[in-house]
């Protein structure tokens, strides 16, 4: 199995239902035949309505979280059960911004993926390291770390559902971007990682993604590099035109 190329848009907490279903509709009238997948995530509440918009469309579902527990007295959190009765497809995990300021750690994320496959969502698992930690010289433990404390538990099986998406953190929403040679040095070194832990062909098979301030305007440097699949899309994926010229770019 070749590994897929992907362009996904994380939409994060902005656009009305209202605004989000135009969005959607917008995409769908333009995005027929992408030479790569193309994968959406809304917010929960987007998650129905476009879904069955999008029933007709090549573009996919993502949930931008799913909840640690199965389900219960749990006021306010959506499961991964709920998630995939929407008709999404995939849950964005481990996000640096879920991390940092919801304190998800690796053992909350390590239940979230479980319960995400177990619902037959397939998940984005986001890593990355922080400012501080690049300057010191240690992403690669960071990003080592954050992938052995909650996905290289997996089975070879469950490891097929998984997307990885590079983030370092410095450069999300900062409009700095890691160099094509950074960006690629690392996502060499996560394929490593994974080849060690799953074998040479999972890691050829893993679809890595780049996210950190990438836009219409860098994308295509971003995306030849060798190692990088495509990308993991903040701001430019609110607007149609932009996010579609990412498209075009894989």
């Amino acid at each position: 199995m070749a590994r897929i190329k992907m362009v996904a848009g994380n939409w994060k907490m902005n656009k009305t239902l209202q605004e989000g279903v135009a969005l959607a509709t917008q995409l769908k009238e333009d995005v027929k035949n992408p030479s790569c997948a193309v994968v959406i995530g809304t917010p929960f509440i987007h998650l129905a309505t476009v879904a069955e918009l999008l029933k007709d469309s090549p573009i996919r579902l993502a949930a931008e979280n799913c909840a640690d527990k199965e389900k219960g007295a749990f006021t306010g959190e959506v499961s991964a059960e709920m998630v995939k009765s929407t008709g999404a497809e995939y849950c964005i995990l481990g996000h640096s911004e879920r991390r940092a300021y919801y304190h998800e750690d690796y053992e909350i994320l390590k239940n979230k993926v479980e319960l995400a496959l177990a619902n037959g969502l397939k998940v984005i698992f986001c890593i990355g390291e922080v400012k501080e930690e690049r300057e010191a010289g240690k992403q690669n433990e960071v990003v080592k770390a954050q992938l052995e404390g909650s996905v290289f538990h997996l089975s070879a099986e469950q490891w097929k559902n998984i997307t990885l998406a590079y983030e370092p953190v410095w450069a999300i929403g900062t409009g700095l971007t890691a160099t094509p040679a950074q960006a690629q040095d690392m996502h060499a070194y996560l394929r490593s990682l994974v080849a060690d832990k799953f074998g040479a062909a999972a890691a050829e098979d893993t679809t890595i993604l780049y996210g950190g301030s990438c836009n219409e305007k860098n994308a295509a440097e971003l995306f030849a590099c060798p190692d990088i699949d495509g990308g993991l899309i903040g701001g430019a994926a609110l607007v149609a035109e932009k996010f579609e010229a990412i498209i075009a770019a894989r």
